[in-house]
């Protein structure tokens, strides 16, 4: 009966959280409620006995992502309004339908193929950490090396764009308009 409420309330807390994040304007509310969301997460993880899973929830998505936001929402104004520039909603309709599915086939290929315990059968007396390894490093490696690869192109990508952005930046200003903007810092 405990784990019937826990789960039903860790499940309505997350969804408000996430409703928050997607719909708040103010960008200290939305990076709030995105670490509680993803805090309230790894409560389901523990109710399932995947502690090492619930531990890097924690860690991994509650700690250093969200201090990896907290550090790209420094360097964004997020007091001015922005005016998105509506395109060809079709266009962009497709792209995502195109997206979601081949992410959904990553993922839902590995799982739908052979059955897990009859090629990687789980011992009890390894831990759970060995376990998520075996099974990762195994019938998931293609998934896993794929993220992997878009992890680092998107850090790639990222600092291209930031060191591009820098340059141009300074380099359209005068040098008394860096002085003033200097000044005002310190001040």
């Amino acid at each position: 009966m405990f784990e019937f409420l826990a789960f039903y309330l860790f499940a309505f807390l997350v969804v408000v959280m996430f409703y928050i994040t997607v719909t708040t304007s103010h960008s200290l509310y939305a990076l709030t409620a995105l670490a509680a969301g993803l805090i309230l997460i790894s409560a389901f993880y523990f109710m399932l006995n995947a502690d090492f899973m619930g531990v890097v929830q924690l860690i991994v998505y509650a700690g250093a992502v969200m201090a990896l936001y907290s550090f790209g929402m420094m360097f964004f104004d997020t007091t001015r309004e922005l005016h998105e520039k509506k395109s060809n909603s079709m266009v962009v309709f497709g792209l995502s339908i195109m997206a979601t599915l081949i992410v959904v086939a990553m993922v839902a290929i590995p799982v739908l193929g052979a059955n897990i315990e009859a090629h990687y059968p789980i011992d009890a007396a390894i831990g759970n950490s060995q376990a998520i390894g075996l099974v990762l490093f195994t019938k998931y490696l293609v998934p896993f090396e794929v993220a992997a690869v878009m992890l680092l192109v998107a850090m790639i990508a990222g600092i291209i764009l930031a060191g591009k952005k820098m340059d141009a930046s300074y380099s359209e200003l005068s040098e008394e308009e860096i002085d003033s903007k200097e000044a005002e810092v310190v001040s």
